[in-house]
Order: structure tokens, then C-alpha cells, then sequence
């Protein structure tokens, strides 16, 4: 039985890739999406049996989009694709929801199997990775209703962080210097009751936040 796979990457390099990857398998990538609003709408056109999902992508990026899919079909199989090995993206990815998490580096193989996996609806997710992030899903603080009296430019900060961007890079977004953000970073851990980026970033997720 074929696999109808939506893959969604803004490069179509990497599309083309990966439609040569799975070429010759029982898998049939039935749509191709640029954007998060494109990839949104074609799984509702394409019905497809598993979506391959990058990261970054302009209109909405992959794990915003995963979350907005989940919503509508929380039934259907996800997979992460990103070039980034970052516990914040695995962990969001986890709390959302996705079936997996394969890098752009990892072998045919990997995703080929990791396709086939969510496909029978089973998880992907590899033991290492969800020891990564083990400790941030069971924080308690982050199970717990609580309102944290976070500010504007601190909530601005906290979205960043938790799609994942770097100190500098949240910088160079938000017009603020580095040792800023420094600040405003320890401030929102020191507030939400974390220990690290990761536990706050599933906490903003947890929230709505992102």
C-alpha cells in the first residue's frame, strides 16, 4: 500500500531531494507545500497519509503549523525535518504533538523508516531525543494554571526563545542589544520557575504563546 507524503520545505532543493530519496519505495509524495498557510491548506486538498514538516518557513513556521494541524487533525501523522539539532525545536516538537524528528543530515534510511513508523501511527522520536527533553515535558511548574507576571518585552523575548532562536539572534529580531535579552532571558526563567530555555520554551507552548 502506498504512502501518499506531504512534504513541506521552502527550498525546492530539498524537495526534489527528498522526492529522490523515497523514489523506489512504497512511499508517493503526493504534494509539495512552500510556506506554513500552503501546508495548511494542501492537507486539507492532498488528504495525505504522512506530513514531512520543516522548520523554518516563511508564512508561519513548521512548528507553529504542526500545532495549527493538530488542532484540525489530531489524528494525522507529523514528522519534523530541520537541519537544527536544538532541544528547544524537539521539545516543542514533543509537547505539540509530532510523530518525529529527522534531520536534514540524517540517512536515507532514517527517514525512510521514520516515514514508514508514523505511517502505522506509531512514534518516531528515538530514545536519546526524548531523554533530551524528558525533564523540561515533567517540570511541574509547567503543568501547573499559573499566571506569571511576565511584560510585554519579556513575553516578546519568551516567543523568540522558544521558536528557537539564539540570544543574538532574538537581538537582532527585537532591535535590543545582546546583554538585553541576556537579562530579559533570566528574568522569564527566574518567573516561569524553570531552570533552562528548553523548560521555558515548552512552557510558552503549554501557554498558548507560540
Amino acid at each position: 500500500m502506498t504512502i501518499r507524503l506531504l512534504v513541506a520545505d521552502d527550498h525546492e532543493v530539498v524537495r526534489c531531494g527528498l522526492k529522490s530519496l523515497v523514489s523506489g519505495t512504497d512511499i508517493e509524495v503526493a504534494g509539495e507545500a512552500r510556506t506554513g498557510e500552503e501546508t495548511v491548506r494542501m492537507v486539507t486538498s492532498v488528504n495525505p497519509d504522512v506530513v514531512l514538516l520543516d522548520i523554518r518557513m516563511p508564512e508561519g513556521d513548521g512548528l507553529t503549523t504542526l500545532g495549527r494541524i493538530k488542532l484540525e487533525r489530531p489524528d494525522l501523522p507529523i514528522l519534523i525535518l530541520s537541519t537544527y539539532d536544538n532541544p528547544t525545536y524537539v521539545a516543542r516538537a514533543v509537547a505539540l504533538g509530532a510523530n518525529g524528528y529527522v534531520l536534514k543530515g540524517d540517512p536515507r534510511d532514517r527517514l525512510v523508516d521514520a516515514i514508514h513508523t508514523a505511517a502505522n501511527g506509531e512514534s518516531a522520536w528515538t530514545r536519546d531525543e526524548l531523554r533530551r527533553v524528558t525533564g523540561a515535558l515533567a517540570t511541574p511548574r509547567l503543568n501547573a494554571d499559573v499566571e506569571v507576571p511576565l511584560t510585554q518585552r519579556e513575553s516578546e523575548v519568551l516567543r523568540q526563545l522558544a521558536l528557537g532562536l539564539t540570544n543574538k539572534e532574538i537581538a537582532q529580531a527585537l532591535h535590543i542589544s545582546y546583554e538585553t535579552v541576556k537579562e530579559h532571558v533570566q528574568h522569564i526563567l527566574r518567573k516561569v520557575g524553570v531552570s533552562d530555555r528548553t523548560q521555558a520554551a515548552v512552557w510558552a507552548v503549554r501557554k498558548g504563546l507560540v
